[in-house]
């Protein structure tokens, strides 16, 4: 492989597969090391998974902090201890009487959208969260319940997308959902934290990550897929520009002039930016932008392409200083 390749593959991650398993075999197909993923996957959850080649592995952070767009499905009657369709199953709620569920869809529409905005959740005893130098999910396996401490993150809409569907066997009801969340959100938790508002045990039944970083699930490709048009030199139809992984972050647009400055590392100062404008009408434009982010970074763009990224100044106000120079 051409180590001069840069970009973004838009994967989609099989069941079964860990998202670490996925860049190994990616490293394997293209023979480099400068491959990583953008948000980590459950092994059972499927979906887009953005992976980061070469000089885009830089932006991984910007990448993994993206909010993303999830479809799932919920189950209300039973909850399990992963909080997922493949752990065992801990309790025992029916929502089902005489053939009829206790629930309403109104009932359950309504219940959702309490949880849109910051919301407070508790990490599972299944998961990869490190507390005193061990993951979750080793003291989960060891029997071990520990105390975890809850994280602030951002529902920004939770919507059921299915009518009902009863299971009179097992005294349950499912129904689909689509949700858009910021980074660190668990969905797991999510589903079984509604069935809990509801007054019943639940879980999450399915899952699958339809959006990430502006990929969408409709173009993402398999390994084997990304195999073959390595083998066929048809790789770079598949790569996407390094401006996606920074999607989620406010565009900002410079002048011949300010690309100078930028690309060796200069700040950039609302106050000076102001006091130049009369030499410099360009910088308007820029101070307009600027001066409206309300976000602790930005990208910065010259000709249309990604050249920077750039942070508030941690201690000077209406400072911006380079976090990555990409030129």
């Amino acid at each position: 492989m051409n180590e001069n390749v840069n970009g973004i593959l838009n994967v989609y991650k099989e069941s079964g597969w860990t998202s670490f398993d996925v860049v190994a075999k990616l490293r394997g197909i293209l023979k480099t090391k400068k491959i990583g993923h953008g948000g980590t996957l459950d092994p059972s959850v499927t979906g887009v998974l953005p992976v980061a080649v070469g000089k885009a592995t830089r932006l991984l952070e910007y990448m993994e902090n993206a909010g993303k767009v999830y479809e799932g499905e919920v189950t209300i009657g039973f909850s399990t201890e992963t909080e997922d369709a493949d752990g065992h199953i801990v309790k025992k709620t029916p929502v089902i009487k005489e053939g009829h569920a206790l629930l309403t869809p109104s009932e359950i529409d309504e219940t959702m959208k309490e949880f849109t905005g910051k919301i407070q959740q508790i990490p599972p005893m299944y998961s990869a969260v490190k507390i005193n130098g061990k993951r979750l999910y080793e003291y989960a396996r060891a029997g071990q319940t520990i105390e975890r401490p809850a994280r602030e993150v951002t529902i920004y809409s939770f919507e059921r997308t299915s009518p009902l569907t009863l299971d009179e066997e097992n005294d349950s009801l499912r129904f689909s959902f689509k949700v858009a969340c910021s980074k660190g959100t668990y969905v797991r938790t999510l589903a079984v934290n509604l069935a809990e508002r509801l007054g019943y045990a639940g879980h999450m039944s399915k899952l699958q990550r339809t959006a990430s970083n502006g990929l969408e699930i409709q173009q993402a490709v398999t390994l084997a897929e990304i195999k073959e048009a390595q083998e066929q030199g048809q790789l770079m139809e598949l790569l996407y520009p390094i401006e996606y992984a920074v999607t989620d972050l406010p565009r900002i647009d410079l002048s011949r002039e300010q690309f100078d400055k930028v690309k060796v590392g200069k700040k950039l100062d609302t106050n000076q930016l102001t006091a130049d404008l009369s030499l410099h009408p360009l910088d308007e434009k820029l101070l307009t932008t600027l001066s409206a982010i309300t976000t602790s970074k930005c990208a910065a763009f010259y000709e249309n392409q990604l050249v920077a990224v750039y942070m508030k100044h941690p201690e000077k106000q209406g400072v911006w200083k380079p976090n990555k120079v990409l030129v």
